[in-house]
């Protein structure tokens, strides 16, 4: 069974995790989370803050460089009922479960009142420009310095890539909110981190789509009862089928094998310490 740590930084007071197959979980409220966010700001920090949900974590098993990336983000928290039950599974209580749409609208607000300042990047072109007028329509005081769609050759030193950095670094957003999905927008930071001067980067998925209106979220009451993966499935099953349908019991097995200390060595948690990834 995976053991609760802790460990200081920076950016928070210390704080209890947990590690679910080999990944950290820092065990933090909704207002945790956003206080952290501000006090990076504040501090002018170089902040990582990452989620993982079922489908995170199944990419850090089967791949190294995506795990220890969420091993040395500042903050990583839940976002997804499955990591929830797989935490409680194994004897632990995570706070709760955070997914970015729901919140980013909080961290807006926050925003607009503090003057903090923030960069769009991902999704479809001209889903983050409407995620952001969206956004911007509800606090009109928020200072989008701005937004780049998500379609560009991320490969390291290419041309767009190197087009973003300087566009995102001619700002120097407080915040950057960036939404290419897992693990892509995990390995564009972890490429392109030393150089972009951001205080926080959010990696946040496909939040741009659902908060500009173009992929719609089921009924509350099914997002609120661990059931958004179904409506996410009916919605588009040619592309998360796999990810749900096999993906899902993939996550509790090990989850199960992790309870009863039967993972490989390589599955286990190396407690690797946190820190920024310059």
């Amino acid at each position: 069974m995976s053991q609760q740590v802790q460990h200081n930084r920076q950016l928070m007071p210390p704080r209890t995790t947990v590690e679910v197959l080999g990944v950290t979980v820092d065990m933090v409220t909704l207002s945790e989370l956003l206080d952290t966010i501000e006090r990076a700001v504040q501090k002018r920090e170089h902040a990582i803050i990452a989620h993982v949900n079922v489908h995170a974590i199944n990419l850090a098993y089967s791949l190294p460089w995506f795990r220890d990336f969420l091993n040395r983000c500042d903050l990583v928290f839940c976002d997804g009922f499955g990591v929830k039950w797989g935490a409680r599974l194994l004897g632990y209580r995570l706070p709760g479960r955070f997914t970015p749409p729901d919140w980013l609208p909080l961290l807006a607000q926050r925003c607009a009142t503090r003057h903090y300042t923030l960069y769009l990047l991902g999704a479809r072109p001209g889903v983050a420009e409407r995620a952001g007028h969206r956004l911007q329509a509800d606090y009109p005081q928020l200072n989008i310095v701005g937004v780049h769609h998500g379609h560009f050759d991320h490969s390291l030193g290419s041309a767009d890539t190197e087009a973003v950095v300087r566009a995102i670094n001619e700002v120097s957003p407080d915040i950057l909110i960036i939404g290419f999905g897992m693990p892509l927008q995990e390995q564009w930071l972890k490429d392109n981190w030393d150089r972009l001067e951001v205080r926080v980067a959010l990696p946040v998925g496909a939040a741009f789509d659902f908060l500009s209106g173009r992929v719609p979220r089921g009924p509350r009451w099914a997002t609120d009862r661990g059931l958004e993966w179904l409506t996410r499935l009916f919605t588009e099953p040619r592309r998360l089928w796999r990810r749900y349908l096999i993906g899902n019991p993939l996550f509790l097995l090990r989850i199960v094998r992790q309870r009863l200390g039967w993972l490989p060595a390589r599955e286990k948690s190396h407690a690797l310490h946190r820190a920024d990834l310059r």
